[in-house]
């Protein structure tokens, strides 16, 4: 009964929750307004802050938030919000703040689409990467050139990314027909191929056999030019998730990095994807920095403003918290923001080129290690704050702390280097 005078309550004092067809601009602004709160609400991204208390709430009310979604699109924010407020004001206020914040963040990372319009995307997509991939598959067949150099990279993208972009970009919810245009011009700057022919004149050697007036047999031998035609075939795959920092605003981005921290509350929709098993199957093992290290104020202050972060999504460009982070982006965000060293928004060589170059004997917690080769990219390619005993934590996908005694970090070390502390 007081849930009911509650609700009624509400209704009369915002009326637009009658409305089964709420005005999408109002609808939009409460999404970013969700969003905002979200990214606000103590030290954790939404994403992460679904991780720690978000999962109680979904295996608790997911078949009927699932169903009332389905049924009431337009108005989910007003009313899934006003739900929440009475089932805790039946069990108690104390629970408010808690899971009304847990709501909001819920809501602000969550896919709104329907499936149809998600799983087609998708479906779409991909086709467009199999046509693709068919001409160059028979391009020496559909083409008259006398020799071909292919240089070829993968054709391949992640769903969650392509569906994060498109919900980011149209302001949490679309429709397969709405996002045509976006899906070409993703597929445009993803996909980027070369076609470039040179002629060269090249000589053939012809021989000619005659007989003269004397009836006596010649044979001529000489060179004969001609066009020889050479096809250089180049396919870059651009990498569908370096694309959002090119071509979102900030809030944009913000949107996108929210949605890909907890892969839109939508683990369930593709399954194959390695995103499920790092970020929501098995993400990262916790670790505690020796205690030793820490006594020293400088590397403490360091890490404290360092493992805010952990569990954010890598996100190509990202420099800050409300976009997440690539891994010069988190190295250099950090060193600024503890206030040891500001040293601006560098790249990863720029942070190498600001260092002192340290032995690997010399190495201390609080060093900065480096990595070549980790991507195609001339110089430093990657980047990452040592913390003694072999391990560093760095923007890998996602923040996380990593042993750097693997092979694969072996292979790639380039220095240690020490800041200007």
């Amino acid at each position: 009964a007081d849930a009911k005078l509650q609700y009624e309550r509400n209704q009369q004092e915002h009326p637009e929750m009658k409305k089964q067809n709420m005005n999408k601009h109002y609808q939009k602004q409460n999404i970013k307004k969700e969003y905002a709160a979200a990214r606000n609400a103590g030290s954790q991204t939404a994403g992460t802050a679904t991780k720690n208390t978000g999962k109680k709430l979904g295996e608790k009310v997911s078949d009927k938030l699932k169903e009332f979604f389905e049924n009431n699109k337009k108005v989910f924010i007003w009313i899934g919000v006003g739900i929440a407020l009475l089932v805790l004001l039946g069990a108690g206020i104390s629970s408010c703040s808690m899971l009304t914040s847990t709501g909001s963040s819920v809501i602000a990372s969550s896919y709104l689409s329907e499936d149809d319009a998600m799983l087609g995307a998708e479906a779409q997509y991909c086709r467009m990467e199999q046509e693709l991939q068919r001409y160059l598959d028979t391009y020496e067949s559909t083409h008259d050139y006398d020799e071909y150099h292919f240089d070829l990279d993968d054709i391949e993208h992640d769903p969650y990314v392509l569906i994060s972009i498109l919900s980011a970009l149209h302001e949490g919810e679309f429709t397969l027909d709405e996002v045509q245009g976006t899906l070409q011009m993703l597929f445009e700057k993803q996909y980027i191929l070369t076609e470039e022919v040179i002629v060269e004149t090249r000589y053939r050697t012809e021989t000619d056999t005659w007989t003269d007036a004397d009836g006596n047999t010649h044979t001529e031998t000489y060179r004969v030019p001609y066009d020889y035609y050479i096809c250089n075939v180049k396919l870059e795959n651009f990498n569908l998730s370096h694309l959002p920092v090119y071509i979102m605003s900030q809030e944009q981005l913000s949107i996108y990095a929210t949605y890909m921290s907890v892969l839109g509350n939508r683990e369930d929709l593709f399954g194959d994807s390695p995103y499920v098993d790092k970020y929501i199957t098995n993400p990262p093992a916790d670790y505690d920095v020796n205690p030793e290290y820490l006594a020293d104020e400088k590397f403490a202050t360091l890490i404290a403003e360092a493992e805010k972060y952990l569990g954010y999504p890598y996100v190509w460009g990202g420099s800050n918290p409300d976009t997440s982070f690539d891994c010069s982006g988190f190295v250099s965000y950090v060193l600024t923001n503890s206030g040891l060293v500001n040293t601006g928004r560098l790249g990863a060589q720029g942070l190498y080129n600001v260092c002192t170059p340290v032995s690997k004997a010399n190495a201390q917690p609080g060093d900065l290690i480096f990595f070549v080769g980790t991507y195609d990219t001339p110089g430093v390619s990657h980047v990452g704050i040592y913390v003694g005993d072999g391990v560093m934590i760095h923007c890998g996908d996602p923040i996380q702390y990593t042993s750097i005694n693997s092979s694969y970090w072996q292979q790639h070390f380039y220095a240690f280097g020490r800041p200007a502390y």
